[in-house]
């Protein structure tokens, strides 16, 4: 898809609520080993981390709106969400490789039991380095570590 990558330095309410949008809609279509009251009980930790991850980039098409979003923190990407209605479209993939360039992104955790993800990952250059039983809140969703396998 066709489009440009911007910095989200203003993070106003409207621009954080567009950004939850597309994170319901990429959880609620990769995710589906979240029950509906798990998501509810996730968003307020991705609004948080929304506010606060260092350096967030969207993905904007060419009528100017959000289809997509990553942050990346201390060399690890924390988040990268597709709206659901434009997954397929190479919008990954250019947030990726741009995160890859720019932020100096080398690892990322990713839930195991989304298959889609992992899948997308590995065929991008990452490799598992460990596993976890838990997320980082504790809940019982096992994470796999991934880094970027630079020969």
């Amino acid at each position: 898809m066709m489009g440009r990558i911007k910095s989200m330095d203003e993070r106003d309410e409207q621009a954080i609520n567009r950004l939850l949008d597309i994170w319901e809609s990429a959880v609620v279509k990769t995710h589906t080993f979240l029950s509906e009251s798990d998501i509810i009980a996730i968003k307020p930790d991705a609004k948080s981390g929304l506010i606060a991850i260092e350096s967030l980039y969207c993905f904007h098409d060419d009528t100017d709106i959000a289809r997509g979003f990553i942050g990346v923190e201390n060399e690890k990407i924390e988040m990268l969400f597709i709206d659901a209605g434009a997954r397929g479209q190479g919008i990954g993939k250019q947030l990726l490789k741009f995160a890859l360039a720019n932020l100096g992104a080398k690892n990322v955790d990713v839930n195991e039991q989304n298959e889609q993800g992992v899948g997308f990952y590995k065929h991008m250059g990452f490799i598992q380095t460990s596993r976890s039983e838990h997320d980082e809140q504790g809940r019982p969703f096992p994470i796999l570590h991934l880094e970027l396998n630079r020969p």
